[in-house]
């Protein structure tokens, strides 16, 4: 993995005017000085629902609002009753769960859509859980697991605790969070994975889910398109992903456009990995060749 230095996707067809202002605002949002987490959730869900216009954004923002405005002021005794709060009114009273059903839908990766149906995977129910939490008040942040994303409350160097919001906010012990990972990926859970996750590599890994979820139906190679051409909006990423959007632009029959892209992903890594670049640039050559 080598990061990206150009901060340009590279080529890509145009979207309509409408998207190519959504991923405008994207990009802006994405290199505030302190991202909007929310915001860069509902532009993505934008991209997937164009029916979430400015006004359908702004309705999101008010719920969350409007769920913060329910939880009691500023408990007392730490991080364990703000977790405690949040879980009774999100979990409890309002349902926000998750189940296994959820990782076949990309509505569970669409913030307007886990608001409305409470139902969600763990990173979009744990934006929720973020978001409300903030705004009341709390000391809150999200914690990438390896496979399961969890939110945590109080001082990640101190005194914390953690809360799974895909199980309605069940509060999580350290030994909770390692059989966690050890069930994703049969690892053991180390310091660094409880490390607080920033907005961008949040909305980076919901774009990695949406990815995930439209690679594994060919049908839906423009969901995964959009998805790959938004995280290269994202100020920091993965060279790799200019890969796999020429991939995707052969696939999809824009042979030209593909193989440039192809050849400028070859470009980037020949400096460390030149058996790759070359590879990449006979990717390039069969494209073109596909036009004859």
């Amino acid at each position: 993995m080598h990061p990206d230095p150009d901060p340009n996707p590279g080529p890509h067809p145009e979207p309509d005017g409408g998207s190519a202002a959504r991923r405008r605002q994207f990009a802006r949002a994405a290199r505030e000085e302190r991202p909007d987490l929310a915001l860069l959730c509902l532009l993505i869900a934008a991209e997937a629902d164009p029916a979430l216009d400015g006004a359908g954004i702004d309705a999101a923002q008010i719920e969350l609002d409007r769920l913060a405005g329910l939880l009691p002021y500023a408990p007392s005794g730490g991080p364990r009753p703000w977790a405690r709060n949040v879980a009774e009114l999100l979990g409890t009273r309002f349902g926000f769960r998750g189940s296994p059903a959820d990782y076949r839908r990309l509505e569970s990766s669409l913030l307007h859509e886990v608001l409305r149906r409470r139902r969600g995977l763990p990173i979009l129910l744990s934006v929720v859980w973020m978001e409300v939490a903030r705004r009341a008040g709390a000391p809150v942040y999200g914690v990438a697991l390896p496979g399961h994303f969890v939110v945590g409350f109080g001082d990640p160097y101190g005194r914390y605790v953690l809360a799974d919001p895909f199980d309605g906010g069940r509060l999580l012990t350290d030994e909770d969070a390692a059989v966690l990972v050890a069930g994703a990926t049969g690892a053991p859970l180390t310091a660094q994975m409880l490390t607080p996750a920033g907005p961008l590599e949040i909305a980076l890994r919901v774009l990695n889910n949406i990815r995930a979820w439209a690679a594994a139906r060919p049908e839906r190679s423009d969901v995964q398109l959009w998805a790959v051409e938004l995280s290269l909006l994202l100020p920091s990423r993965p060279a790799r992903l200019r890969h796999e959007h020429a991939e995707l632009l052969v696939q999809r029959g824009d042979f030209l456009k593909g193989a440039a892209e192809l050849e400028e992903y070859a470009r980037i890594v020949e400096p460390v990995e030149p058996a790759t670049a070359r590879a990449v640039r006979r990717q390039a050559a069969a494209a073109r060749a596909m036009l004859n």
